[in-house]
């Protein structure tokens, strides 16, 4: 159950939402083991126009970035894993986006399982269930 944000540098029609979608998903599962079902991505985009880094734009620097944002609840991967999961989703954004600039970021944000959840109940409601089971 995490919850993908991500926004790259282009259009839809230039970087297709499925494919980033695709790449997203194909890691997510294969490396932090997350339940496809439970996996929620939305795909934003920003015209190279109008992303700015150290000033200028990305149109200017003739260059690709992104901005991907992953919650997954704490303590559930480890340090190794998610090394490997922002390798893994660098390189592929990198071969769909083309040269990027290094100033792209991906922030796995380990939140604590009291502090959310999905369908009205908490992750730590739900592992505590789990464990009474």
């Amino acid at each position: 159950m995490p919850i993908l944000n991500i926004t790259v540098s282009g259009t839809p029609s230039q970087v297709p939402p499925q494919r980033v979608s695709d790449i997203l998903m194909q890691h997510t599962g294969a490396i932090l083991h997350k339940a496809p079902a439970l996996t929620a991505i939305a795909v934003h985009y920003t015209p190279r126009e109008q992303w700015f880094v150290g000033g200028q734009s990305l149109a200017q620097l003739g260059k690709a970035s992104f901005f991907f944002d992953i919650k997954i609840s704490d303590e559930t991967n480890t340090a190794s894993e998610k090394a490997a999961y922002i390798a893994a989703v660098w390189k592929d954004l990198q071969d769909l986006l083309g040269e990027l600039h290094e100033v792209s970021y991906i922030h796995i944000d380990d939140a604590r399982p009291a502090a959310w959840g999905w369908g009205g109940l908490t992750q730590q409601f739900r592992a505590v269930q789990k464990m009474l089971m």
